[in-house]
């Protein structure tokens, strides 16, 4: 307990998957209690049993699995959507940290966005691009790249300003200080920054398929939703929690590979 406050010392890999499997075990036990004891209504809140049941029947039911295509789906508008944040959102962020004059210019239509209610502009995509598969990515790249610009040029501006002053005493150009000893050390916080990005997708696209989804998870929800089957509304939550956190622990691995200094700092 004498370290209990102390942020600067972490639990070893074993303390923190005890710690973490037991917060899960007790989440596990109230939700039972509550199933049971009738507390809440199984129309409200369907049991954890009821809820594995739901992920039975859609992962195969009839020679089909609903769920495997609901996610390839999902999976596929997230990462063409990815692709074109990192694509546009990382150049973007780079030239505004390294160009205070563009940051000046570019800050006041970008950082706003931030604060925005990004679900408040489904409507006028769907009115600009329809309801097909346009809509669904330009949806899930809008409410990322807001994010991510912002934060891949406060990446850049966190470098100290040596190590672009030792580049320049070495005769580098001034561009050729921000590609080889700025961007270098801002990767770490660019990596973190895609990560974000990422995580922000997948709590948009079940928004993103609402509208006129052939499949996907938010299409597998909203139409469990209509017909009141909330243990599979709870299944495909659950589903989309996992895909979330298992893409945050993939990428969080590859940065570690990457930038290995960095992590064990």
């Amino acid at each position: 307990m004498n370290n209990f406050w102390n942020p600067y010392l972490q639990p070893d890999d074993r303390q923190r998957r005890i710690i973490g499997a037991a917060s899960v075990l007790a989440l596990l036990v109230f939700w039972s209690i509550l199933a049971v004891t009738g507390i809440v209504s199984p129309a409200r809140l369907p049991a954890p049993w009821d809820v594995l049941k739901a992920m039975a029947y859609l992962s195969w039911h009839e020679g089909e699995s609903l769920l495997l295509t609901a996610t390839l789906w999902s999976l596929g508008r997230l990462l063409v959507a990815g692709f074109l944040v990192v694509a546009i959102g990382i150049p973007a962020g780079i030239v505004m940290g390294a160009s205070p004059r563009v940051n000046a210019a570019v800050s006041p239509l970008v950082d706003p966005f931030r604060s925005a209610p990004v679900v408040a502009l489904l409507p006028i995509l769907v009115m600009w691009l329809g309801v097909g598969e346009e809509m669904k990515i330009a949806f899930l790249f809008i409410g990322a790249v807001v994010y991510l610009i912002p934060m891949v040029r406060d990446a850049i501006q966190a470098v100290p300003q040596n190590y672009w002053i030792s580049a320049r005493d070495l005769g580098a150009t001034q561009w050729e200080c921000i590609i080889r000893a700025v961007i270098p050390m801002a990767m770490p916080r660019i990596t973190d920054a895609v990560i974000v990005a990422f995580s922000v997708m997948w709590t948009y696209i079940t928004v993103a398929e609402y509208v006129n989804a052939k499949s996907g998870l938010g299409q597998l929800i909203q139409n469990a939703r209509r017909f009141s089957a909330w243990d599979q509304v709870f299944a495909g939550i659950f589903i989309i929690m996992a895909l979330a956190l298992l893409t945050y622990q993939l990428m969080t691995a590859i940065k570690r590979k990457l930038y290995p200094w960095e992590t064990q700092l």
